[in-house]
């Protein structure tokens, strides 16, 4: 017969998250990307290069401000220059042409009232000499306050009064002073006389006329000087603040908006997986270093990401392995199974066989060293069958599916009749919810927590086992409660760890693999299970599993 020698250990795979490198490796990893940064960190610029955004924008509208202000008072002064031109035009200069011209009126009424008079002798022709009168006081008052400050329009009218004034006292009052029908002689005495002084009163007021007149021409051309001046500056107004306008868009389009299109543009190449894509650095300071700051992060992801992938090579190999294992892993279950366990039986059997053929040749020492043998082999062959159970946890069995407790509690209760029986064991529960899980898992679950609850009972008293429920979320809570020998708080732990065992084999048997299954179903799962360290006496196992998350499970099934 051949003979097949198989040679065990046990392994333990550690994975380790691409993300965590050791500590050496890490802290080269983070001088690398320390190097990385600072070489995105862009040059230190001086003078109008190192100005931010803010400053750009405010020294911008600070000078654009200040020219619409300049023109501002430009524009200001011409249009009051114009406007006193045309003051001076519309209140001076024609009102004074206009009363030089009715001063005019009223001295020409004189002298035509005079001469009539001096011809007829009939009174009725001192009218318009009266009327003359009259006008020649008001045209004088006004010419006055139109005159105040032109000296020589002062002088012109002073001129024409003064000659005025002769033409009057030598002529006009002496014939309009004498009597009806007698000034003829007096007018024939003195005709020549007046005519020459009138004359000369007619040379003034020519000369007062053609100094207003000039006066009034000079201040047309210079309100359409002013004007022309005005509309002129308005239009460099206008043109100067489309310039400004032009130019301040020009620089911003320039210094900001292409800068920043450029950077979004390079940020959604970045954005869209192209990290070869580099990201410029151009414009104010300020988006110099942003851009700068995003270079050095897209490098920083470079490097990341040649740093993950070199990681997941790695993990995959470490898969790749850890595939190798678990095929050794079932080729070593299937050998366990079927070749282990042949050699196992034949040394059991011809061992007892042995016992039963020569019992009578045997002494009481021979009997106990079969019986050590026997017992050996059956536990050796427990033992592969607990590992076999162990490994084939998560791999054999893995249906999750809608799950009732309450009949698979029942179940177990019903296998192991026997133990409770034999042990008195009183058993309760609470009323017990669906959950999502594998039903065999399951079932082995809550057959090694209530076997191990009667097994380690206290010799005093009988074994009174409580099972509860409690809904905490999406998770359902169970506690399986006995009132044993207890478990000591600083092995709550260790319990949990395969092949730990906290008593002899004599006083308790097991393989020590019971909670560790129980530890590894519950994790399966997605749950979590420890001992309660704070109840007493006895002991009490907790642990969570994934509740019936449909919306015809919300309800409490106690309630």
């Amino acid at each position: 017969m051949a003979r097949i020698q198989v040679t065990t250990s046990v392994v333990v795979v550690r994975l380790q998250c691409p993300c965590r490198a050791p500590r050496g490796r890490l802290g080269r990893r983070t001088r690398e990307l320390a190097v990385t940064s600072q070489q995105g960190l862009p040059p230190r610029h001086n003078g109008l290069s190192a100005w931010t955004t803010r400053r750009w924008l405010r020294v911008g509208v600070s000078v654009a401000l200040a020219v619409l202000a300049a023109l501002g008072a430009v524009g200001l002064w011409t249009t009051t220059r114009t406007s006193d031109i045309t003051d001076e035009l519309v209140n001076t200069r024609s009102p004074s042409l206009t009363y030089a011209v009715r001063l005019e009126a009223a001295l020409v009424n004189q002298e035509t009232g005079i001469r009539g008079y001096g011809l007829t002798g009939q009174r009725d022709f001192l009218d318009p000499y009266r009327q003359g009168v009259t006008d020649q006081e008001t045209a004088v008052d006004r010419l006055r306050e139109l005159l105040v400050d032109n000296a020589q329009g002062r002088e012109d009218l002073q001129q024409v009064l003064d000659r005025t004034q002769v033409w009057q006292q030598r002529i006009a009052l002496p014939i309009a002073a004498s009597p009806s029908g007698a000034p003829a002689v007096l007018a024939a005495e003195r005709a020549e006389e007046g005519r020459n002084a009138f004359d000369r009163v007619r040379a003034a007021l020519a000369a007062q006329q053609e100094h207003v007149r000039t006066a009034r021409l000079n201040a047309v051309k210079n309100l359409d000087r002013a004007t022309q001046l005005r509309n002129w500056v308005f239009i460099a107004i206008a043109g100067v603040i489309v310039l400004v306008a032009a130019l301040v868009f020009e620089g911003l389009r320039r210094g900001i908006t292409d800068p920043l299109t450029r950077l979004g543009s390079d940020a959604r190449q970045v954005a869209r997986g192209n990290f070869a894509h580099p990201v410029a650095t151009t414009g104010p300071a300020d988006l110099r270093q942003l851009g700068a700051d995003m270079e050095a992060m897209r490098r920083r992801l470079v490097d990341e990401l040649a740093f993950s992938e070199q990681a997941r090579h790695q993990l995959d190999e470490r898969a790749a392995d850890l595939k190798r294992s678990n095929a050794e892993l079932e080729q070593f279950a299937y050998v366990a199974s079927h070749d282990l366990q042949e050699p196992l039986r034949k040394v059991s059997s011809f061992t007892q066989l042995l016992q039963r053929r020569y019992a009578d040749q045997l002494d009481e020492r021979a009997d106990q060293y079969i019986a050590f043998a026997v017992d050996g082999a059956n536990r050796m062959q427990t033992l592969i069958n607990d590992l076999l159970t162990f490994s084939r946890v998560g791999r054999v069995h893995n249906e999750h599916r809608l799950v009732e407790l309450e009949p698979l509690v029942e179940d177990t209760l019903s296998t192991l009749s026997i133990s409770i029986e034999e042990s008195g064991a009183t058993i309760s529960h609470d009323a017990l919810p669906a959950v999502v899980g594998d039903t065999t898992q399951l079932g082995m679950l809550w057959q090694n927590l209530i076997s191990n609850a009667i097994k380690f009972r206290h010799p005093d008293r009988r074994p009174q086992i409580h099972i509860g429920a409690l809904r905490e979320g999406d998770l359902w809570r169970f506690t399986v409660t006995d009132n044993g020998i207890g478990i000591d708080p600083e092995f709550a732990d260790r319990v949990f760890i395969i092949f730990q065992r906290l008593h002899t084999k004599d006083a308790y048997p097991g393989s020590g693999i019971g909670l560790a299954m129980c530890k590894k179903i519950v994790e399966f799962h997605g749950g979590t299970i420890a001992v309660d360290t704070h109840h007493s006496p006895g002991t009490r196992i907790s642990f969570t599993l994934l509740a019936d998350t449909s919306p015809t499970s919300a309800e409490d099934p106690r309630s």
